[in-house]
């Protein structure tokens, strides 16, 4: 469908009123919003009287901002961490649960190679967090280390090459 005078003076008239282009789209009918875009384009046409505004309101929920450390604990934090203590290390022992008596409340700790004959599982009682028993569960679920140096030493680091 092409552009005659009166489908042209519509788009002049929806565009000041500040319609989207696929709003005044819809209005005129067989045209596409780019369309509508180019021959507003080709018109010269100038901003609105008001700009477009969305169909719907769009909800954006405000976040709480955290509130500031106190000071005490500002230092506090910026005071050097001793080291963690490492856990023992774990002995395995030959497991008591095979693949076929596996339970629901078992130790799932792998014991050995799965594609020997002597591979089983640990078999003990599970904790109540996972699917291993407190031993294995110490092993399997390290705390996180923080990294050593961090944004400043990251910073030191380049200032060598630049």
């Amino acid at each position: 469908m092409g552009w005659t005078e009166d489908r042209v003076a519509v788009l002049k008239k929806l565009w000041l009123e500040g319609l989207s282009a696929s709003q005044i789209a819809k209005q005129l009918g067989g045209v596409t919003r780019n369309a509508v875009i180019g021959k507003v384009h080709r018109l010269g046409l100038s901003g609105r009287a008001t700009p477009s505004q969305p169909s719907r309101p769009v909800f954006r929920p405000t976040r709480p901002r955290p509130a500031p450390p106190a000071p005490q604990q500002r230092r506090q934090e910026l005071a050097p961490r001793p080291p963690q203590p490492q856990p023992a290390p774990y002995v395995d022992l030959p497991g008591t649960a095979t693949v076929l008596t596996l339970g629901a409340h078992m130790c799932k700790w792998p014991i050995g190679d799965p594609s020997t004959d002597d591979f089983s599982f640990c078999g003990r009682r599970a904790g109540n967090e996972g699917p291993y028993c407190v031993e294995h569960a110490r092993v399997a679920y390290q705390p996180v280390q923080r990294k050593k140096g961090g944004p400043n030493e990251l910073a030191r680091s380049l200032r060598r090459y630049i």
